[in-house]
Parts: C-alpha cells; sequence; structure tokens
C-alpha cells in the first residue's frame, strides 16, 4: 500500500498541470509559465491551504480525509474513475453506488463555468449544496456552514435558517411555500428509495422529523415526486425585489440539481440583476428605485 501513497504527490501535480484556467473560471492570461493550474489556485478551489496542497504534492503529507478527497475531485475535475482512484491511493474507500452522488462530473463543470453570468448552484439529489457562482452570492448571500457537512435547502427550509449570510431573501414563490415544502419533501422520499443505505439522508431525515411538525406531517403523507422549478421574487437591500425563473436542470446520471436564476431579456429584473453583476451589489443605483 506504500507504493499506493506515494503515487498521490504526482497525480496530483499532473491533474493540475492538465486543467485549464479557463475551464474553472479564470483567465490563462499571458504571464504563466507553464500550463494547467497554479497551487494557490488548486488550493482556493478546493477550499484548502496553499501550503497543504504543496505538503500533499511534495509527499509530506499522504492522508488527506474523505472531504478533503471530494473536495480535490471537483477542484481537478475528475472523472468517476480517477475520483476513485484518487481515493484508493489515499488510503480510502471510494464512494458507494449507495450513497447519493456529490461528484461534479467535468463535462458539468465546464457547463456550470461557461453559465457563471447567472446566480446558480449545483445540489445533490438529497439537496445539499455543492457549488456555487458569484452571481449566487451576490443575489443571496454567501453559504452559510452549518457546522460539519454541507448547507442543505430541506434543513434551511423546514428550520428557518437561512442558507445564505445576507439580508437578501425569498420573499415569494409561485407555487406557495406550503407547496415548495411538501415537493421538497416529496422528492427526498423519492431519493431515500433511491439510497436507501445512505446514512446522511436518514440522519438528515431524522433530524427534520425531530424539529419540525410540518416536515413530520409531509412525510407521513407519504407522498413521492419529483422537485419542480418556479418562478420567485427575491428581495434584495441594494434593489429592491427581483421577479425570477428559478429552474431545477437535473443532471442524468449523477442525480445531481442544477438551479438556476434567470430573467427575460430587456425586463426591469435582468436590470436589476445586470446591476447586481457589474457591482456585486455594494450599492443602489438611482435608476433602479429602492428596497421595498
Amino acid at each position: 500500500m506504500a507504493h499506493l501513497h506515494a503515487e498521490l504527490g504526482p497525480l496530483l501535480r499532473s491533474w493540475r498541470d492538465r486543467l485549464s484556467p479557463v475551464d474553472v473560471g479564470l483567465r490563462a492570461g499571458s504571464a504563466r509559465r507553464a500550463p494547467g493550474l497554479r497551487r494557490e489556485e488548486l488550493a482556493a478551489l478546493a477550499g484548502l491551504s496553499v501550503d497543504y496542497v504543496v505538503r500533499l504534492e511534495q509527499g509530506r503529507a499522504s492522508r488527506p480525509s474523505a472531504q478533503v478527497v471530494a473536495s480535490l475531485a471537483r477542484a481537478l475535475q475528475l472523472t468517476d474513475g480517477e475520483r476513485d482512484h484518487l481515493h484508493v491511493v489515499a488510503g480510502l474507500l471510494p464512494p458507494s453506488p449507495a450513497q447519493v452522488p456529490s461528484h461534479i462530473p467535468p463535462g458539468v463543470q465546464r457547463l456550470v463555468t461557461r453559465l457563471g453570468e447567472v446566480p446558480l448552484a449545483v445540489f445533490t439529489a438529497s439537496w445539499d449544496l455543492l457549488h456555487w457562482s458569484a452571481l449566487w452570492v451576490t443575489l443571496l448571500g454567501e453559504p452559510v456552514q452549518p457546522g460539519p457537512g454541507r448547507p442543505n435547502l430541506l434543513r434551511a427550509h423546514f428550520t428557518g435558517v437561512s442558507m445564505g449570510a445576507a439580508d437578501n431573501r425569498i420573499v415569494s414563490r409561485s407555487v406557495g411555500t406550503d407547496a415548495f415544502g411538501a415537493s421538497l419533501v416529496a422528492d427526498l422520499r423519492r431519493v431515500h428509495g433511491r439510497y436507501p443505505e445512505d446514512r446522511a439522508v436518514t440522519a438528515l431525515m431524522g433530524e427534520l422529523a425531530a424539529g419540525s411538525e410540518q416536515f413530520r406531517e409531509l412525510w407521513n403523507s407519504g407522498v413521492v415526486g419529483e422537485h419542480q422549478s418556479e418562478a420567485k421574487v427575491v428581495r434584495t437591500a441594494t434593489v429592491g425585489d427581483i421577479e425570477l425563473d428559478c429552474d431545477v436542470l437535473n443532471v442524468a446520471g449523477t442525480d445531481l440539481h442544477i438551479v438556476v436564476y434567470t430573467a427575460a431579456e430587456g425586463s426591469e429584473a435582468a436590470e436589476k440583476l445586470d446591476f447586481l453583476r457589474i457591482t456585486g451589489g455594494v450599492s443602489s443605483p438611482s435608476s433602479l428605485g429602492h428596497p421595498n
């Protein structure tokens, strides 16, 4: 097994060298002395320190956690086979088919990068938040880490805790708040049926059943379904209310959800969204009115 651990550093370097900066939303630039990502860029994408990435590549750290390996696999845009091999050389078991997938395939990552000009996020089948664009943060706030694990849409909805660290919030839905919650629970029941051995899903169900009477009632109804797209009104501190279409795109073979907010070209909502994109939502434009 020792020889496998010795592969870890060279593998990480080779995968980093082959990844185009453009594919992760960075400018390639003419000042780069070598192709691929810099160590600091990989560290930022994976949520790790540059020093730790250096130690991994130099073989001075050879036992990364499962969470670190998953983050590196996503940041390096590895295929499923490469992700599994990374787990093996790190001394870990690859993810089981019985678990809800949390790996974002390279093609999906490239698509998400190219769609980065809109508020967009990627969720697992059980609605754990995996990835988000800069405009998602401007619109809904930087995702809040709820201790261990990832931010989760069902947990946020049924506990009343915002997923984003901002005053911006969703104030209305075309389907209604009650129907939205019912849709999420019906979707979770479908996911539980598909991944009955996933401990994280079972733990989420237990947590919500213990803390939310509404969740218990909806779960006991036995309804099975798939969460649907809808229109929403997001109230912001800078440009007031924005009415947006919120579409849920499901990725075949991975059970990932891509959630995208858009507005019709030329509409007032599109103008407000463009302002947030350009300014990062730091001030209110007089031409767009004031928050409600």
